[in-house]
């Protein structure tokens, strides 16, 4: 048996992004540059699609949406495509992308696989382990021309952990993060899974 072709796209710019003021990681939408970005991204990616997985997020549906009309595709909403929450939305609310970044960063400097910041956040390992389910579960079941609508935390893990990585203590942590960082996907992009 052949392997699937599957596409993982970053969703557009969202509010967050753009540097607007704290959400609900799972609530915040997409800035009026990402809405624009989502439209003009659907007809560059191939159709028709076999199927189409966002995750609970809806700047992930939002950026799906365009591609979805254009296709007749309803996506399938996956929750082990959600996002690293590293910080529960209460502990920065009111704060804009510039102060978000100065509360978050000592949890990237001082890495605690096991540190949960709030009650609505994901400990490091819970995150990497919905990546490794994903991969070994999910992954091999999708359909070939699968297109996926997730975020750029979530696909470093994915091919960090395909790699043969595995995060099992703080140094491992601090080596996922610099090669996250080395990927960074921009909003919007695109990479075959």
């Amino acid at each position: 048996m052949g392997r699937s072709r599957v596409l993982f796209v970053r969703h557009a710019e969202s509010l967050a992004n753009a540097g607007g003021i704290t959400m609900p990681n799972n609530l915040i939408p997409l800035s009026e540059a990402g809405a624009r970005a989502a439209r003009a991204l659907a007809a560059t990616l191939p159709a028709p699609p076999a199927l189409v997985l966002v995750s609970r997020a809806l700047r992930t549906q939002q950026t799906a949406q365009p591609y979805c009309r254009l296709t007749g595709v309803v996506p399938d909403v996956e929750p082990l495509l959600d996002e690293l929450s590293i910080i529960c939305p209460s502990l920065i609310e009111g704060m804009n992308g510039v102060q978000r970044r100065e509360v978050v960063r000592p949890l990237w400097e001082r890495p605690n696989l096991h540190r949960r910041a709030g009650p609505q956040a994901d400990t490091f390992i819970e995150f990497q382990e919905r990546v490794r389910r994903f991969a070994d579960r999910r992954l091999p079941q999708l359909p070939d021309g699968t297109v996926i609508f997730g975020h750029g935390i979530w696909c470093g893990m994915l091919q960090w952990l395909s790699a043969g990585n595995w995060a099992r203590d703080a140094a491992d942590m601090l080596a996922f993060r610099r090669y996250q960082l080395g990927l960074r996907m921009a909003n919007g992009a695109a990479v075959a899974l």
